[in-house]
């Protein structure tokens, strides 16, 4: 495989702890209200809700997450929340995975650049980038492009902005159907970050 210019990374699930900090940020609502919801119920609730409400018309990802608090709240049977947007406020504190700066410092010593390609608002990835020791050199977000992953928009994007052929990008992320699936039917080499053990189907690129 040739050198790649640049290497792109999913940010949330990938880079982030966006499971970790999802749950808490949920839990610790549901405990102030006075329930105790098992994580894994929390994460299946909300990540079905999450597929559903950004399939619409676009949204930010900030009024996505406080139509998502207000429907988890319906299903778990908690009240829905009179001051909406804990979750978007809680986003900037959620942390890197051990392996994340490590990772991404050795590459940029290698010499690659690096990108982000990311279904958030630039607002809310810049309360993110403070986590990260080193500069991203292209930074996408649904909000620039009013897009959400998997559609293939994000990547489309880079490699406008690359410039030199699909060969130019290595793309890594964590999510199969929202990153890797879109990147390899547009020719773009991928690194699956299986942090999930997740399983693919034989027809899957």
């Amino acid at each position: 495989m040739n050198r790649p210019r640049i290497i792109t990374f999913d940010c949330y699930g990938t880079l982030i702890d966006w499971n970790a900090g999802i749950s808490q940020a949920l839990i610790a609502e549901g405990e102030r209200q006075g329930f105790h919801t098992d994580r894994e119920i929390i994460l299946d609730v909300y990540h079905d809700a999450e597929m559903r409400v950004q399939s619409g018309h676009y949204r930010t990802y900030r009024e996505i997450l406080e139509l998502l608090e207000k429907e988890i709240a319906t299903q778990l049977g908690w009240e829905v929340p009179a001051s909406p947007g804990y979750l978007a406020d809680s986003l900037p504190s959620w942390q890197p995975f051990v392996d994340s700066n490590r990772s991404l410092e050795r590459l940029g010593a290698m010499g690659f650049e690096l990108g982000i390609l990311s279904n958030i608002d630039d607002e809310l990835l810049a309360g993110t980038r403070r986590h990260f020791t080193v500069d991203f050199d292209l930074l996408v977000t649904a909000q620039q492009l009013r897009s959400y992953k998997p559609a293939t928009r994000h990547f489309e994007y880079a490699l406008e902005m690359c410039g030199k052929g699909q060969a130019a990008i290595l793309h890594i992320a964590q999510s199969y159907f929202h990153d890797i699936h879109p990147a390899v039917c547009m020719g773009i080499k991928t690194v699956w970050v299986n942090r999930m053990s997740e399983t693919v189907t034989d027809d899957c690129p």
